[in-house]
């Protein structure tokens, strides 16, 4: 995170619980209109001549639909198929800018940069140069599928349901808070936020579940973020098999539970109509808010799309969907 933004957010009664964890009071009066500073993701700029033809190689969106007005879902897989991350992708001018989890992002650039090769392509962490910002307007639908309108004045605009990803940079940061501010937008936590993209079916990775899932067990394929006629990618045979043989064994649903702790990334869920203790699922991310906690979890298919689920772990919580 840039230091100047964050010497600023602090001077703007933020409290930096960790580095990605950003706090404000309590807003002052009701209303839709927030804003939230997002340090959990960070911004992986791929430049140069050659930066559309790599990209197309290692990703599972098509790197042709990514344009000036249109972002896409995707996810760079293991030769398994398994995602390594997710990201949001969007153009910027000759260049591209890869949203992804700021705890990823090192690993991913790595791993990226052994594919360069002598190709005219750059790999920068631009989450110093670049500031995230999000805003809301109003309650969103859990698993109303997101559309990653873009658009550009003077920073980069994502607009997806009832909410906007804007892309600032970092001398620039200040008067465009200044400015929501001053319309009505009132500061709010960054947990927050990722409890907005958890109940949008927006499926990001961490640490302790990447590798762990093909694209399709993260429903990216009903985002839009897989393409089945692009050519080869990272992983592309193992994703292509499981669209063609049919749909995945596994699949992700935002669920909820009222547990006190958001379980951790990969928190076994049972079935107790099952015969056996064995897990049906595993937590992918979950987020606290108010007295429930919303979840996306990644679940074996039943064929009846009836459950009676709990976590395992965690006071044998009740766990309910709200997407099937």
């Amino acid at each position: 995170m840039n230091p100047d933004w964050k010497n600023w957010l602090l001077a703007e009664h933020a409290t930096f619980e960790k580095d990605t964890d950003i706090v404000f009071p309590s807003p002052e009066h009701e209303g839709d209109q927030r804003i939230y500073p997002i340090a959990h993701l960070g911004v992986l700029t791929v430049a140069g001549s050659d930066a559309a033809k790599f990209l197309q190689g290692q990703i599972t969106c098509n790197i042709n639909d990514i344009t000036d007005i249109k972002s896409s879902l995707g996810a760079m897989c293991n030769p398994k198929g398994r995602a390594i991350t997710t990201f949001l992708l969007v153009k910027n001018a000759d260049a591209f800018l890869m949203i992804l989890p700021q705890e990823l992002l090192p690993s991913v650039q790595k791993r990226l940069q052994m594919y360069v090769l002598r190709s005219d392509v750059s790999l920068t962490d631009s989450s110093d140069d670049l500031c995230l910002i999000g805003l809301s307007y109003g309650a969103a639908l859990p698993g109303e599928s997101p559309d990653f309108a873009t658009g550009r004045e003077e920073n980069i605009v994502i607009n997806f349901q009832n909410r906007s990803l804007i892309i600032v940079k970092a001398d620039n940061a200040r008067k465009f808070w200044s400015e929501q501010i001053e319309s009505g937008f009132q500061p709010d936590d960054s947990a927050q936020w990722r409890y907005l993209d958890i109940i949008s079916g927006i499926p990001w990775l961490t640490a302790a579940t990447s590798e762990e899932f093909i694209p399709q067990m993260l429903n990216l394929d009903k985002l839009g973020g897989i393409s089945f006629n692009k050519g080869c990618y990272t992983g592309q045979e193992i994703v292509a098999r499981t669209h063609y043989l049919g749909k995945a064994k596994r699949e992700m649903f935002v669920a909820e539970c009222e547990t006190l702790a958001s379980p951790e990334p990969n928190s076994i869920i049972v079935d107790e109509g099952a015969d056996t203790e064995q897990g049906i699922g595993k937590v992918l991310c979950a987020q606290n808010r108010k007295n429930s906690c919303k979840m996306l979890i990644v679940l074996h298919v039943s064929d009846t799309n009836t459950y009676n689920l709990r976590l395992k772990d965690y006071n044998q919580d009740k766990v309910t969907l709200l997407t099937v």
